[in-house]
């Protein structure tokens, strides 16, 4: 039984890559909601305005969906508590939540990472991270085609986007709560080539493996 969680900016492909990897491997997807996401939106038209309570929505929901995959022990999360605070941090760095915000949101996720210490299983197995540059980034908003995500819709998301990028770096050397790998997300595009998709699971299958967490001899659960 095996918790993966992905992590990634805007656009890297975390929740298609969620469901080709847990068909792959059997296991059951965890998906961030982001659609009906109500808040969403209106962060988008007003960030100094919402960001604060955007967060506090994200780490809510994510907070469950660690707590259930923690339970089931054999999922694939898009995304997980774990990248909560670079998001908000980024945000509170260029002004848009107020110290009060900032104590409340630190305190909010130290008590929820206090109680994931309590559960019989308190990390995820494994973190995938996928790396992007800002252009396919920008590429595979675009493709996506979330009018609020739009250069054109609002043109200092090009700041946005780039200062998100420069964030996961040094994230991503920080995490310690798991075994980690990173996916090469401009030369494997997972999404448009079968190629592509499948030395990115024959990757994550070899870590498992180097791991201990699948057997030599494991096949694929994919059906196609």
């Amino acid at each position: 039984m095996t918790v993966i969680v992905l992590s990634g900016p805007i656009g890297a492909g975390k929740s298609s890559l969620t469901g080709i990897l847990s068909k792959y491997l059997g296991t059951n997807p965890f998906y961030e909601s982001v659609d009906d996401n109500p808040v969403l939106p209106l962060f988008y038209e007003n960030p100094k305005k919402y960001a604060f309570l955007l967060q506090v929505y994200f780490l809510n929901t994510r907070f469950q969906s660690i707590k259930s995959a923690l339970t089931d022990d054999n999922n694939v999360l898009d995304r997980s508590i774990y990248e909560d605070a670079l998001f908000f941090q980024m945000n509170a760095d260029i002004g848009r939540a107020t110290t009060e915000e900032v104590d409340t949101y630190y305190e909010l996720l130290h008590n929820m990472m206090s109680e994931l210490d309590r559960m019989p299983k308190k990390n995820p197995d494994l973190l995938v991270h996928i790396d992007v540059s800002y252009d396919t980034m920008l590429k595979r908003i675009q493709k996506r085609g979330r009018n609020y995500e739009q250069l054109s819709y609002d043109p200092t998301l090009e700041d946005y986007y780039k200062r998100l990028l420069r964030y996961y770096k040094p994230w991503y050397e920080k995490y310690d709560y798991s075994p980690k790998m990173t996916i090469d997300g401009d030369k494997l595009d997972f999404m448009a080539s079968e190629e592509d998709r499948q030395e990115v699971l024959n990757q994550i299958v070899a870590k498992l493996k180097e791991m201990g967490k699948l057997e030599d001899d494991w096949k694929p659960n994919l059906v196609k």
